[in-house]
């Protein structure tokens, strides 16, 4: 049987980096099936084109997941697929929170055959089995003998291939700039972002977070030989096509157990196994000096912090008190000491948020190293205990905002402002982080490090830029290039005349940590 395994684009830019799940269900996919992969941010599909599709590649089963503010999109593709005749498996975190939904108990249409609930890695050899046999059930949860859930342990963890897989739709360099870039240096005609987990699970229950409900607060981790092995075979193809291969780890919270993540730090230095790489880490466990030297010295290159809130009642509000406002520039500091910096990720729209809330968080960002900073609303997602407080309560604006998707809208009436105040406050977050004279001070600030960090600041906030701002066409990169030629012309004279002096004016333990964590 040929299988389909679809992703939803995410409603707002184009992902730079694919989805593991696809790739975790492949691996785990029985013997004798082929299985295609789809992610709709790299390849856009609309309804007819996702139905000509398996009609004429002669597909036998679709798995499309999907989060919340993908599922409305992955509704319409379901329905376009199950029109012609194909069966439809849907899971990920809204699906088992809603399975009704989807499968039409509620009342409204029937959009899947079948729905997977948790984590899928035990049930989808069982759903493919039993869609051969034309005798999919409605649900599949991975239960015990006594009913009760269980979650897979990671140990062994399937083998992904990613020395042999198709990973054309994930590279990042257009295709105009193959040719050129393969040449430049170690080879730049492909670059890729690829996901890697090293372990699941988060104990700390955020109120607005989806982890724990679906993951749940058991920590799982695969073995350190494992990941290790991954990250040679990520590396090896990259050398082999002169190209370049980045890693997200997507664990929920990286540094979860310190001693752990250590200890598997210190294999991937021992295995010369460092890439380039990002992870989310809780500002509470970058206080470790040993922890932040190790990330340096493995790859790490960005930090995703989950901030929220610069206000100590906010945080307390949605059970995130262990962040410490207070805290946080000494943290930033300590990452970019070792040429480590960090994405911040901040939520508008709290309780305790009045209007002026963008420019008290900017006046904060300002007297840190320069990062990416990103900015969102508060958004009471289903099965979360904030959704639950929120519709008790009578707050909710879009009791089901999920069915009309609107990037950037808040589903529920802050208690200090109102909603377009809120939104308001968003806008101007991005619109001060991310103009043209921001993104120069941002470079400016770090002169006195080598080019290669600058022009990594400059790069990665032009395509963070796009996520509030959206950039996919060409006239709309052309317009921000032009908007920064200021910036770009700077870098490129210094990139071509060089600049003496440069290396004297670094600290010798940055020289040291920057030839640990670049080897390659």
């Amino acid at each position: 049987m040929r299988i389909l395994l679809y992703n939803p684009d995410n409603g707002v830019t184009r992902n730079f980096m694919p989805h593991l799940w696809m790739f975790l269900l492949q691996a785990l996919t029985p013997s004798g099936h082929e299985v295609l992969l789809i992610d709709g941010n790299a390849q856009p599909m609309d309804e007819a084109g996702i139905a000509r599709y398996v009609r004429e590649q002669k597909i036998g089963l679709v798995g499309i997941g999907a989060m919340t503010r993908m599922i409305a999109k992955a509704y319409r593709i379901a329905d376009a697929i199950r029109s012609v005749g194909v069966p439809v498996v849907m899971g990920g975190p809204h699906v088992t929170e809603m399975p009704d939904e989807a499968l039409g108990r509620d009342g409204g249409t029937r959009h899947a055959d079948a729905v997977a609930l948790g984590e899928a890695d035990e049930t989808w050899p069982k759903i493919v089995e039993d869609a051969v046999r034309g005798k999919l059930k409605d649900v599949y949860a991975p239960v015990d003998d006594f009913g009760q859930e269980r979650k897979p342990t990671l140990q062994p963890y399937p083998t992904i291939p990613w020395n042999a897989l198709d990973l054309d739709q994930f590279n990042i360099v257009p295709k105009a700039f193959y040719p050129l870039l393969k040449k430049v240096g170690s080879g730049w005609g492909t670059l890729r972002i690829i996901p890697v987990e090293s372990g699941r699970g988060c104990p700390y229950g955020c109120e607005f977070c989806t982890v724990t409900g679906f993951f749940g607060d058991s920590i799982r981790f695969r073995t350190n030989e494992s990941v290790v092995n991954e990250l040679l075979l990520l590396k090896e193809r990259a050398k082999k096509e002169r190209g370049q291969m980045a890693v997200f780890f997507i664990d929920d919270n990286f540094a979860i157990n310190v001693k752990r993540t250590k200890s598997l730090l210190r294999d991937i230095i021992a295995a010369n196994a460092q890439v380039h790489w990002v992870a989310q880490i809780s500002a509470n466990l970058l206080r470790d000096e040993e922890l932040v030297d190790l990330i340096a010295a493995a790859g790490g290159k960005w930090i995703f912090i989950g901030m929220e809130s610069i206000d100590p009642t906010n945080l307390a509000g949605v059970n995130k008190g262990f962040n410490k406002p207070g805290e946080y520039a000494a943290v930033l500091e300590r990452l970019a000491q070792r040429n480590v910096f960090a994405i911040t990720s901040f939520i508008f729209g709290m309780d305790n948020d009045t209007t002026g809330v963008a420019e008290r968080t900017l006046q904060q960002i300002r007297t840190w190293p320069p990062g990416l900073p990103i900015f969102g609303l508060l958004t009471p997602l289903p099965g979360t205990p904030l959704y639950t407080r929120l519709h008790d309560a009578g707050r909710l604006t879009r009791v089901k905002h999920w069915q009309e998707f609107i990037p950037f809208s808040m589903a529920h009436t802050p208690l200090k402002m109102t909603i377009p105040e809120a939104h308001a406050e968003v806008l101007d977050g991005w619109n001060r982080s991310y103009s043209a004279e921001a993104i120069r001070k941002a470079v400016d600030s770090i002169d006195h490090k080598p080019l290669g960090y600058r022009i990594n600041i400059f790069i990665a906030r032009l395509c963070f830029r796009g996520i509030y701002f959206p950039q996919m066409g060409l006239w709309a990169w052309l317009k921000v290039i032009a908007q920064n030629r200021g910036t770009i012309f700077k870098l490129m004279k210094e990139g071509f005349t060089g600049r003496p002096g440069v290396l004297d004016r670094i600290p010798a333990h940055s020289a040291t940590r920057d030839s640990a964590s670049s080897a390659d």
